[in-house]
Formats: structure tokens, C-alpha cells, sequence
């Protein structure tokens, strides 16, 4: 009936971009293409677009797309029908002429045996014409979805500021997802309701997915199903305090999930336990702390510790992704800007990045479309240096390209005086400019990888082996000397 969405599984292997699917039915009644049905329904969605005339086509397709072919090597309609159904395919165009004249009777009999969506392609109607539609389609979709998410967020702020905030979040929600919005109680009771009623049937399987949730340690943040013909979610909230967020609504659209995370993040606010004046200085002193006030400032007003220090970096670039990582992760004390207070660069020194602190109780585990660096547990005075243990290890992750990096303590490095081997640091790397040691110091975290160096960096791997030669050529250093690497990259880490 449900499934669990755990905070460190892995995306899945057809996962979908950024952008809204678009109906092929909306593709269909574009007046300038000609399309034909000829098999199937149009009510199936379009992730994205793509054109083949392999015989085989299954190893190329990521699932969710339209496959585009003129027929050059259809020896076997039903054989290639059955392949591009295996692959997961939303739908087929085949293009009449050169190749055919008229769409074959085998492949719309194969396709309509799979139940596969065939469209027929007129001859004056060029693919690159399918795909530029199908791309402006997924704009407009994505930009109304960007609005959709934007406006709810401003309903759901007001109703934090009303005089009964909860309910008022509550009904805002359900509002806007035009659904029910329900807080439950840790043993599974109705706390608060909004929104219209729903079936008896999904009232039962949206309780019982609020408790496949839970209190438990490192159990889910979040579960969807289905119950009673409605879609379901559920999100823990951050409080500690038990409570579950429970949404029912006809559809799943793409800024839902974002949508409930908002909310999350302020119910988790507002519901936090003994919500009063220590909990208030609590938390407006993590918030000093993350805008780089001295920890010995406040930290006796942070109450017991450790503390997880977390940069990360993503989201696609949608609204509000910061507050849906925060809920993802557990924890409303998020700074969705990066930024210390003096200026544009966090104490760690990762520009642009989002941080959050949580408990060193709390899982931190990968999160889809994030690159995450994690501190290792500090109290509260030892934040600061926690909080650059998680710049350094996020950097680490996107030269490596890994999801999530965890500081690593300890080892030569710790050994020798941080003062000393950035002075150390400064006079050996003083000959290279910015980007000299910085393509330097990704080549070096990729083992000396040409191609992989220039993947990390977005430039030509002819670029990568020019700026290696001059930084061999400025430090007067052997680079395939593996004691010079070593030494370089301790340099390159303690500046």
C-alpha cells in the first residue's frame, strides 16, 4: 500500500529531471506538428525526448521518454516493440518517409498488444520540430510549477504568523494541495485537521503510514502510498516530539513534495516542545552561530550537545530547496544562504553553500539532487571548527564526486601545527594563480585523471594538461613524483 522513502536511499535508476513530465496529450494538440494516435492513450506522461534507429534501442533509453524513429533497421515490430517497452519507454513516434510510406501494421498491432502509445509523424514534420515542442511544453509546465511553489510558500508564511499558526498552516496546505492536511499525534491520533474530508478508507492508510514513520532512530523522514483512490504522504516532523504530518490529495503533482517540506519545517517550528523563552535564546544562538558569532558567546545557551555541522549544495536550483533538505534531514535551524555575516563566504569557507546544525543523534545520510560535506560531532564551542571540518568535506565531495563526504579526524595531518603548514602552504604555492591551484588541486583529489579532472571542472582535458605543465613548470616539482604529490596536496589542503 506504501512505500518508505528512507533518507539514504540511493536515486532511482529512471529517476526524472527537474522539469514537470508534460501528457503526450498536450504534444498531440500541438496545431503545427500534425501528430496522430494511432495506438494507446495520450494520457501518458513525457519526461524527455529521444531519436534512434538502432535495431536495438532498450540499452539507450532511461524510461520516460518519447522514442523517436523512422523504422531504418524494423526487421521484427514485435521483437522491438517488446525491447522499448522493457526499457520503459512512455510512448512511440515513427516518422513516415523516407523509409515508409505508411506506418507498418505490425508495429501498431505490437504497440497496441502493449499497450504502448503510437503516434504517427507526417512527412512534413521534422523530429527536431517533436522535440523543440515537447521542450517549450516542459518550460511552461516547470515555470507554472516555480509559481505554484513560490505563491504557496507566501500563504503558508502568513498563516505562521496568524494567532492559532498551526491550524492556519494546516488549512493552508491543505488549501493549496487541494487536498486534507492532518498533524498526528504520536500514538496515531487526529491532533489537527484541515481541508476537505476524505474517504474512510484513506483516513485508515493515512494514520498507518504516519506510523510507519515514527519516533524510532534513524527510521524515515518521509512515506508515500496510496489508500481509498487518493495519494498519500507522510513527514516526520523535526520537534523530536513525535508528531507526523499526514496529506491526502487526488494527485501527486511535482511541487508537492516541496510544498509539504515548507510546511514541515514551519510545523516543526511551531510545534517544538516547551516552546518558550530557553528554547527561543536556543535557537536564536544556533542562529548566531551559523552567521559566525564567536561560539564562546553563546554557547551556554545551546544546551547539551554534540552537534552535527552540515554544507551541502544542489537542489536543482528550485525554490525552496533549502527548507526541503532541512525537513528531509530533520532539522529547522538551516542557513539557506551560506554566508557568514562580514561578507560572502561562510567560516569554512564554502561560498554559496547551504548549512544546517542537528543533533549528533540524527542520521545524515545522501539526499537526491544534493552534494553533502559533514563536520564531526562538536560542542558547541568547538562549532567553528566543525563548521570548516564540513566546508572541507564538501569540497572533497564535489572534486570526487560523491553524494556525501564525512570528515575524516585524525591522521599525519592533525599532527602538524595549522598555523605552520598554512605558512608552509602560502610559500610553496605562492608561483600559482587561482585557477592553476585549484585545477591542480582537483587532478591531484582524482588521482591524476585527465578526463575526470575536466569533467569536475566543466573545461577541455587539453586546458587540464596545459595548466599541469605550467604548474609543474612554476614549482619546479617532478608531478609524477608520488612524494611531491603528497606533499602538494597536504599544501593545497592546509591553506
Amino acid at each position: 500500500m506504501y512505500e518508505e522513502a528512507m533518507p539514504m536511499t540511493a536515486p532511482e535508476p529512471h529517476s526524472t529531471p527537474p522539469a514537470p513530465p508534460v501528457p503526450l496529450a498536450a504534444l498531440l494538440a500541438h496545431p503545427d506538428l500534425g501528430l496522430r494516435l494511432l495506438a494507446g492513450t495520450g494520457d501518458v506522461p513525457l519526461h524527455w525526448v529521444h531519436t534512434s534507429e538502432m535495431a536495438d534501442p532498450y540499452p539507450y533509453l532511461l524510461g520516460g521518454e518519447l522514442l523517436m524513429t523512422a523504422g531504418v533497421q524494423l526487421t521484427d515490430p514485435a521483437h522491438y516493440v517488446g525491447r522499448v517497452v522493457e526499457a520503459g519507454a512512455a510512448a512511440l513516434a515513427f516518422g513516415v518517409t523516407p523509409v515508409y510510406d505508411t506506418v507498418p501494421a505490425g508495429l501498431v498491432e505490437a504497440c497496441a498488444r502493449h499497450g504502448l502509445p503510437l503516434v504517427e509523424v507526417p512527412p512534413r514534420t521534422p523530429f527536431t520540430a517533436v522535440a523543440r515542442a515537447l521542450w517549450r511544453l516542459m518550460a511552461e509546465a516547470r515555470l507554472y510549477e516555480l509559481r505554484r511553489v513560490t505563491e504557496a510558500q507566501q500563504s503558508l508564511a502568513t498563516a505562521a504568523a496568524r494567532p492559532a499558526p498551526v491550524p492556519a498552516v494546516l488549512g493552508a496546505l491543505a488549501s493549496r494541495l487541494a487536498g486534507r492536511a492532518v498533524l498526528f499525534a504520536p500514538d496515531g491520533t487526529e491532533s489537527v485537521a484541515a481541508g476537505r474530508e476524505v474517504p474512510a478508507e484513506a483516513a485508515r492508510a493515512l494514520r498507518e503510514l504516519a506510523g510507519v514513520l515514527g519516533p524510532r532512530p534513524g527510521g524515515p523522514a518521509s512515506a508515500s502510498g496510496d489508500g481509498g483512490g487518493l495519494r498519500l504522504a507522510a513527514y516526520a516532523l523535526g520537534g523530536g516530539d513525535g508528531l507526523t504530518l499526514g496529506v491526502a490529495t487526488d494527485r501527486r503533482g511535482p511541487g508537492d513534495h516541496t510544498i509539504a517540506g515548507v510546511a514541515v519545517v514551519l510545523l516543526s517550528l511551531l510545534t517544538a516542545p516547551h516552546r518558550g523563552a530557553d528554547v527561543t535564546v536556543r535557537d536564536a544562538s544556533l542562529v548566531r552561530l551559523l552567521l559566525g558569532t564567536a561560539p564562546a558567546e553563546v554557547a551556554g545557551a545551546l544546551g547539551p550537545g554534540p552537534w552535527t555541522v552540515v554544507h551541502a549544495r544542489g537542489g536543482y536550483g528550485t525554490p525552496f530547496a533549502a527548507a526541503s533538505l532541512a525537513a528531509a534531514l530533520g532539522t529547522p535551524l538551516v542557513d539557506a544562504g551560506g554566508t557568514a555575516s562580514s561578507g560572502g563566504t561562510a567560516p569554512g569557507g564554502a561560498t554559496g553553500a547551504v548549512r544546517l546544525l542537528l543533533p549528533a543523534s540524527s542520521p545524515v545520510t545522501a539526499q537526491s539532487g544534493w552534494t553533502l560535506g559533514v563536520g564531526a560531532p562538536a560542542e558547541a564551542d568547538e562549532l567553528s571548527a566543525a563548521d570548516a571540518q564540513a566546508a572541507r568535506a564538501l569540497r572533497r565531495a564535489e572534486a570526487t564526486g560523491a553524494d556525501l563526504v564525512r570528515h575524516r579526524p585524525g591522521g599525519i595531518a592533525a599532527l602538524v601545527d595549522p598555523d605552520e603548514a598554512a605558512a608552509h602552504a602560502r610559500t610553496l604555492l605562492a608561483p600559482l594563480t587561482g585557477p592553476l591551484a585549484e585545477t591542480l588541486r582537483v587532478w591531484l583529489s582524482l588521482h591524476g585523471g585527465w578526463d575526470r579532472t575536466a569533467v569536475a571542472m566543466d573545461i577541455h582535458r587539453n586546458t587540464v594538461r596545459q595548466r599541469i605543465a605550467r604548474c609543474a613548470a612554476l614549482l619546479d616539482r617532478d608531478l609524477d613524483d608520488p612524494d611531491v604529490r603528497m606533499e602538494l596536496w597536504f599544501a593545497l589542503t592546509s591553506r
